[in-house]
């Protein structure tokens, strides 16, 4: 057994006692799976993922990649590679696949849950294994020509990149200077430099298509004037994939971390030696919006590694505090015969414990119900594709425009229609939250699982240490917290007129509504009330503010100095109303017959962490709401010297 221990019963209660995930499954574009069949797929990555895929965790960090600048060559541990070739084998990627490429479609919210445990018991493999999802990208808007090469990464398994950083454009993209210059025979050869591009060279596969964004000779500055190119590391052809010569498409370096090494961060040089060829993308110069599909994908994934490096933390310090033998009781302290007893015992130890339960168990819940909003998307389509004359099995093909269209629900390619869905639009914004909450609260609560271990945990005998290192970059890549709380505010809420949302806060005033008749759970149901009030009056104040800047234009740095709170509380609202809603799940079922221990167990510990969240931080979006209120410009006023 490796590190890894996972939390299939909570997953197993979001989907099928929670969210209704199996009442999706067997009918409409699901036909292919019924809920006995996914509880049988969860049950085999399970497996999978507490041995053979987390065996290679610890070796592959302390012997990580090793990269040769003679032949621009990386080589991975054997270990890692082992891991690696358990999972592509068993080929669960293909629910991740359109069926038009040799896959079956599956509901996001269970191909998130598969993600979850993939991402706990060892996150490189998942970010290695993206070819399935990137294909999808060539699928859906490459040109007929193009869309073999996405077949191809299918068939033979090749790996994909996602190219966007420059070293003077980091979170800038549009400042990006990598051009792409035409040739006569319709390709384009890019020069430039990329940074921090994940997986961009590696021995565990015979070929890596990058996809990367170039500023084609004579397009206008920003981002508006990005392309996206289809660039190979190696020529290929496009009927057989027999392999040609090396492109100019080569990784100059590769970066020592802190964390998560077995995942190749990679610069790349492109047109330095030879040509970097490359294709336009569907022919069309649309490259944001094109990459917005693979950066969505990308958030959602981040997300989910996060809270499941959190999960596997808590379970680790929950095992550790039951078996920790250490001081008498608090209310025998001063007796020096009191037996010891265990730390879980200790009230601070039940403190950090629960809160790490709260948000382990109500971050995962927050996934899973986007994900859920995104089977909602795939099920409208599918019945879309339908009334519009489509056979089921061609529109199941275009299903995942919706559900897989960042390759998982973030900017979905609207083509069957202008109108974007109301359950569009709460993905939307959904998608920062999950992210960026669920990236800085992990990261903040794995430092309290550690701190159950005391000095202990400092140490490389137990994975708490290493947890850390591989989930800090969570709030760092794929957006920076500060840019998912300004996505959030300025896109997501104002851009968006509040439409995702005001449908967010109906459907939390409908669970609050749905139970105000019910003695229990008072507490609970008031708190998020109240906090679904805190922020609605959050947003009011920074809207205020945003446009008093009209008068004021300096007043814009008072709503900069607010979107992360917002993004915070609103997260924690989230995960509140979510914790709420299972505990009412629970009740139910402990007013049931039939119960076994464990469930009973299970059960009672939804209620208590829907209590604690509701008792304990829940009110704390009060003073937030205050802070935001009588937030002005005195910080940006200091001199950079008094900093």
């Amino acid at each position: 057994m490796g590190h890894y221990k996972s939390n299939l019963r909570d997953i197993e209660f979001n989907l099928f006692e929670v969210l209704g995930t199996g009442e999706r499954l067997g009918v409409g574009p699901f036909t292919e799976i019924d809920a006995d069949t996914a509880r049988g797929i969860l049950s085999e990555v399970r497996t999978l993922a507490e041995g053979p895929l987390a065996e290679s965790y610890v070796d592959s960090d302390r012997n990580p990649p090793v990269f040769d600048p003679a032949t621009n060559t990386v080589t991975m541990p054997e270990s890692f590679k082992k891991s690696y070739a358990v999972w592509q084998d068993a080929e669960w990627w293909r629910l991740e696949t359109l069926p038009s490429l040799g896959g079956t479609l599956a509901p996001r919210s269970l191909v998130w849950s598969i993600a979850e445990m993939a991402l706990g018991a060892n996150p490189a493999i998942w970010m290695f294994n993206c070819g399935p999802a990137f294909a999808n990208i060539v699928d859906q808007v490459g040109t007929p020509e193009q869309r073999k090469i996405g077949q191809l990464m299918i068939d033979k398994r090749w790996g994909a990149t996602m190219v966007l950083t420059e070293p003077d454009a980091g979170s800038d993209v549009g400042a990006g200077r990598s051009k792409a210059i035409k040739q006569d025979d319709g390709t384009w050869h890019i020069e430039g430099v990329k940074r921090f591009i994940t997986s961009a060279e590696h021995d565990m596969a015979d070929n890596i298509i990058h996809y990367v964004l170039a500023r084609p000779e004579g397009a206008g500055p920003g981002t508006k004037g990005l392309s996206l190119f289809i660039v190979p590391k190696y020529d290929f052809d496009w009927d057989t994939g027999e392999l040609g010569a090396r492109n100019g498409a080569v990784v100059t370096n590769v970066e020592h971390k802190m964390g998560l090494k077995a995942s190749t961060t990679c610069e790349v040089t492109f047109g330095e030696r030879t040509p970097a060829k490359g294709w336009l993308l569907g022919e069309v110069h649309d490259g944001i919006a094109q990459m917005f599909k693979i950066i969505e994908h990308a958030r959602m994934m981040v997300g989910t590694k996060a809270y499941s490096e959190l999960s596997a933390g808590y379970l680790a310090a929950l095992d550790y505090a039951k078996t920790r033998v250490q001081s008498a009781d608090l209310t025998r302290a001063n007796d020096k015969t009191a037996p010891r007893v265990t730390i879980i015992h200790h009230p601070d130890v039940r403190r950090q414990l629960m809160l790490q339960k709260a948000y382990a168990e109500g971050l995962r819940a927050l996934a899973l119900y986007t994900a859920s909003v995104q089977d909602r998307i795939q099920v409208a389509e599918y019945q879309q594709a339908l009334s519009a004359g489509a056979s089921p099995d061609s529109s199941a093909d275009s299903v995942p425009a919706g559900g897989l269209a960042d390759g998982t629900g973030g900017q979905p390619q609207r083509s069957s229609r202008q109108a974007t869905s109301t359950d569009e639009r709460l993905n939307d914004l959904l998608l920062p939250i999950v992210k960026g909450v669920g990236s800085e609260r992990s990261y903040e609560q794995l430092g309290q699982a550690l701190q159950v271990f005391g000095g202990s945990g400092f140490l490389q005998d137990y994975p708490l240490e290493q947890y850390i290192r591989d989930n800090k970059i969570d709030s760092l890549y794929e957006g920076t917290t500060a840019i998912q709380g300004q996505d959030f505010f300025f896109r997501k809420i104002v851009r968006d007129k509040g439409v995702g949302l005001g449908a967010l806060s109906t459907e939390i005033q409908g669970l609050l509504d749905s139970i105000a008749g019910e003695g229990r759970l008072k507490v609970e149901r008031e708190a998020v009330g109240q906090a679904l009030t805190e922020v609605g009056s959050m947003v009011a104040a920074m809207i205020a503010q945003l446009t008093s800047a009209q008068d004021d234009i300096r007043n814009l740095y008072k709503v900069g100095l607010n979107t992360t709170r917002l993004l915070m509380s609103c997260g924690d609202l989230a995960i509140g109303w979510l914790l709420l809603r299972h505990a009412h799940v629970a009740l139910g079922k402990l007013d049931g017959n039939g119960v076994s221990a464990s469930d009973k167990s299970f059960y009672e510990g939804k209620l208590a962490v829907a209590r604690f969240f509701a008792t304990t931080v829940l009110p704390e979006l009060t003073a937030r709401r205050k802070v935001v209120e009588a937030t002005d410009n005195a910080i940006m006023d200091v001199s950079e010297d008094a900093f």
